[in-house]
């Protein structure tokens, strides 16, 4: 009788068993879906990575004649907030461990506008990636064939002395350099399984490069990336002085910017017109583009009103783009947008922290929001925005004591009183018009460290009334980011 028993339990118990694996496969199932997040399943991509930068501060023009930075890996994520040492990350430079990639970020591109490859194709899983970390070798790491004079893996030569300085890091070559959404195209990498994608990473070099008080330079990296095309993929055009109809008597910058996922037109490359105005954007994912155009007058330090031409499609020109001269004394061409930068740790209660931040000017016109170029009088300037670190208060001028439980940082961003000219693009050149006399300006911070909120934004914008002068407008809301690590 007992044995009987036994054996009519054994279906029961195989049953049991099977079922008990179902469970376990499903949990893991769930598990990895949790983690691949928006990561899609239908199959596996390709993707190279490439470096590129588009330079403004190289001999001899500039202050530097070479930039070395040594890279160690990329790595890609397909959520925002993940942490360096959280899981998911996907390798996409395998074999830059073994042998590291010391890059010249002031050479000379090749002729598809790469300044290198950081390796062979690498196999991943499609979806969209939200995340990029950059991690660059130690200073001291010991690396083959250095071409940094003074034995560091990461350095910039001077053009005034040829002198070769170490370019000191943060922790780059720890948790690596952060691109967040806002500064990769389209808010985002997506790569279509069975297919291959080309990953640029535009090393915003002359932006990211500070000499400090004591003389020694330190690297704040400003890095956008996006998909782009190895096959020749550019935007050119000609900036002129309207009143002239000749090339710009200053400094103009130009900006190529496409909108991220809250609307907001955001700089994907940026570089300076040449002497006869010419620019060109070479690589650029396909797609539209707006252009974005401000410049400052030599003569007097007066800021021309910006000029944005609305829809410029990879491999077209822009043909002549006319940039209005003020009408307004230097004086009032200008409005400074004043505020204080804070940042407050994740701690229980919040303690000061000190950050990186990008601050940009962003300014709407007909209902949308672009980033318009700054001019700062100050030089020398090698960028489209302002990157300041948050330190223990007080500072600035006047001094400012930091709120409690923060550091903080005054700013202060030049921007044209002038209301932006705007028109759509068009094969016989695009017909600009004014909608206002006067901007209207909201300030954008952005940080790589990890915060509550990574973009961080003043508005509602600011608008400028009046006839002038603008030198005293100041931009009352500060740029508070919290819950910072």
């Amino acid at each position: 009788m007992e044995h009987r028993k036994a054996v009519s339990l054994r279906p029961l118990v195989q049953s049991f068993l099977v079922l008990c694996c179902l469970c376990i496969v499903a949990l893991f199932v769930s598990a990895c879906s949790s983690m691949t997040g928006n990561l899609s399943g239908s199959g596996m991509a390709s993707v190279t990575t490439m470096i590129s930068d588009p330079a403004t501060c190289a001999t001899p023009n500039g202050p530097f004649s070479h930039v070395y930075v040594t890279i160690t890996d990329v790595k890609i994520h397909n959520s925002a907030s993940a942490g360096a040492n959280d899981s998911g990350w996907v390798d996409l430079t395998p074999n830059l461990a073994k042998a590291p990639k010391q890059v010249d970020l002031l050479g000379l591109a090749n002729n598809q506008c790469f300044l290198a490859s950081l390796g062979d194709a690498q196999q991943i899983q499609a979806g969209t990636y939200q995340q990029i970390r950059i991690i660059l070798a130690s200073d001291s790491a010991s690396i083959s064939s250095n071409a940094c004079g003074n034995g560091s893996a990461n350095c910039v030569q001077t053009s005034k002395d040829s002198t070769f300085h170490t370019l000191s890091l943060s922790s780059e070559d720890q948790t690596g350099i952060k691109i967040p959404p806002g500064q990769m195209a389209g808010g985002g990498l997506t790569v279509a399984a069975g297919k291959t994608t080309d990953l640029d990473i535009d090393f915003l070099t002359c932006q990211s490069i500070v000499q400090q008080g004591n003389g020694q330079y330190r690297l704040k990296p400003v890095l956008h990336a996006g998909e782009v095309s190895t096959v020749s993929a550019s935007i050119n055009g000609t900036v002129l002085d309207g009143s002239t109809g000749k090339p710009v008597a200053g400094t103009t910058w130009v900006a190529v910017e496409q909108k991220d996922l809250s609307g907001v037109d955001r700089v994907v490359q940026s570089t300076i017109a040449n002497a006869d105005g010419t620019f060109v954007f070479c690589p650029l994912a396909s797609g539209n583009y707006d252009v974005v155009v401000s410049g400052v007058r030599s003569s007097d330090g007066a800021l021309y009103a910006p000029s944005i031409v609305t829809g410029v499609a990879v491999g077209d020109t822009t043909g002549n783009i006319k940039l209005n001269a003020p009408t307004l004394p230097a004086a009032s061409s200008f409005a400074n947008l004043n505020g204080l930068v804070t940042s407050a740790s994740n701690a229980s209660p919040a303690a000061p922290i000190s950050i990186d931040a990008t601050l940009t000017a962003l300014e709407t016109v007909n209902s949308v929001v672009y980033t318009i170029p700054q001019q700062p009088a100050a030089s020398p300037f090698y960028g489209v925005s302002q990157v300041v670190t948050t330190v223990a208060g007080p500072v600035g001028t006047p001094p400012v004591a930091c709120p409690s439980g923060t550091d903080c940082i005054n700013y202060s961003l030049p921007v044209p009183s002038g209301s932006a000219y705007i028109g759509a693009w068009s094969s016989g050149g695009a017909m600009l018009s004014q909608p206002s006399p006067l901007a209207s300006y909201a300030v954008d911070g952005i940080t790589t460290s990890t915060c509550t909120a990574n973009d961080v934004n003043s508005n509602p914008p600011i608008a400028l009334t009046g006839s002038g002068p603008f030198a005293n407008v100041a931009v009352t809301t500060n740029l508070q980011f919290t819950g910072c690590q």
